[in-house]
This record gives structure tokens, C-alpha cells and sequence, in this order.
């Protein structure tokens, strides 16, 4: 079972460094970077979801299970309607859309927009803010903070427009008609306590007990098992 993790923002596919050793013996995990990422080519900004898509799909297989996580699984709802459709989608930390306006819980757009002022004016300050926003759901907060900073180092590697289009597209994205008539399974999975998720979203989702938005770093193992439990069973969906 071939699965293809994708991160979030900011984030680089170091994030899923941590589940390597407790993958079920039929998993074939391939984590992949998003355009600007790693060592993977920016992207022209602004950059349309036409573009990401052409540029994504030989990162994309179809015979795949895509596991979108934060901005990740956005984006991978999003190219559903542009590329040939996964054998299903998990979406971990993520929902029909980012802002939680009018919901309990999660982000709103007056904290976005307070969010990409700040980028504006700090991008590698703002960034690090955010790896401190995101550990916090997790049992040990320091500790997943600290977990962070280990694995992707002082700065991000994404350069300053890449990481500006992603918050564009955690303002923008709304997948609601998307996930209402999906073209293949998907499967929400959050962690109980994620910050950045409204209490609706973790109520419609698989929660995963003792974890924030980060359960890579916390739950490694159960992620690890939850992930390929709920591949197999979208797999054994009609479609």
C-alpha cells in the first residue's frame, strides 16, 4: 500500500521523519515537497492551482493513498479537481477550510490577516511563532516545540514567496463542495487537542487521543498505525 505524505506550512518533509520506524510491513511510505520546499524548484508567485497541479503530478500517483497534512491536505483536496484522483485522501490537522470564522475553536481571519502582517514584516520571526502556535496542543508542548526545531533547524526551507502563496492559500482555499462529492474516499484524522482546528472539524474527524496539531511528534506510533488502519479501510470502499 503505497501511501504519499505531503506537509503543511512551512514545513518540510522532514515532519514524517519520525514515523519511519513504526510503519506497518505493507506500507510503502513516500513523503514528497511541495514546489519551493527542500530541494524541490519554487514556483512562480502568485502560482494558480493549474500550475501546482501541472508541477505535482508526477509527485501524485493515482495508485496511491495521499495523506495531506495542515496545509498539505488542503492543497491535496484542492488538486483532486485536477488531477486524477487518488485510490482515497487522509486529511490529518486539516478540514473543508482553514479560518474557522464563526465556529468554536481554530483560526480566525482576523488572526490570519494579523498572521501575514507580521510575515510581512519578520518572515523568519513570524515563521518560528508559528512552530511555537502549532506544538501546542500536544501533551508536552516544550517538547514538540523543541522536537521542531531539531528537525527542520533555525530557519525555513522555503524562500520568503513561496511561504507567502501558502498563507494565501490558507485564506483562500475552501473545499466544502469538494469534500461534500469527493472523487475518491477521504478520511479526516485530527489530534483532540489541535489548536488550529475548530471543535467542529475535530468532531467530523477520527481524533487522535493525547495530541495537538503535531501528532508526528507526540504519537508517532499510533499515527503511524491510525494512518495505515484508515488507508486500508477507504481502499475497501466502493467506489
Amino acid at each position: 500500500m503505497k501511501l504519499t505524505l505531503l506537509s503543511g506550512w512551512g514545513v518540510d518533509r522532514r515532519i514524517w521523519q519520525p514515523l519511519a520506524e513504526y510503519w506497518p510491513g505493507n506500507v510503502e511510505p513516500s513523503a514528497v515537497e511541495w514546489p519551493g520546499y527542500g530541494d524541490a524548484p519554487a514556483l512562480p508567485t502568485p502560482t494558480h492551482i493549474e500550475a501546482l497541479a501541472e508541477r505535482m503530478a508526477p509527485e501524485l500517483p493515482s495508485v496511491a493513498v495521499w495523506v495531506g497534512w495542515s496545509l498539505g491536505g488542503l492543497l491535496a483536496t484542492a488538486l483532486l479537481s485536477h488531477l486524477p484522483p487518488p485510490k482515497a485522501l487522509l486529511l490529518l490537522g486539516a478540514g473543508s477550510r482553514f479560518c474557522s470564522d464563526g465556529e468554536n475553536g481554530g483560526v480566525t481571519s482576523q488572526e490570519l490577516t494579523s498572521f501575514q502582517r507580521a510575515f510581512r514584516r519578520d518572515p523568519v520571526a513570524t515563521w518560528r511563532h508559528f512552530l511555537r502556535w502549532q506544538a501546542q496542543g500536544e501533551p508536552n508542548a516544550r517538547e514538540a516545540h523543541r522536537q521542531l526545531r531539531a528537525q527542520l533547524g533555525e530557519t525555513p526551507q522555503a524562500d520568503t514567496d513561496t511561504l507567502a502563496q501558502g498563507l494565501m492559500w490558507l485564506e483562500t482555499l475552501d473545499n466544502q463542495a469538494l469534500l461534500a462529492n469527493p472523487p475518491c474516499p477521504i478520511r479526516l484524522l485530527a489530534g483532540a487537542h489541535d489548536p488550529l482546528l475548530s471543535s467542529s472539524t475535530r468532531q467530523q474527524a477520527l481524533r487522535l487521543e493525547a495530541a495537538g496539531h503535531c501528532p508526528m511528534l507526540s504519537q508517532p506510533a499510533p499515527l503511524a498505525a491510525r494512518l495505515a488502519e484508515q488507508a486500508t479501510r477507504a481502499l475497501q470502499e466502493p467506489r
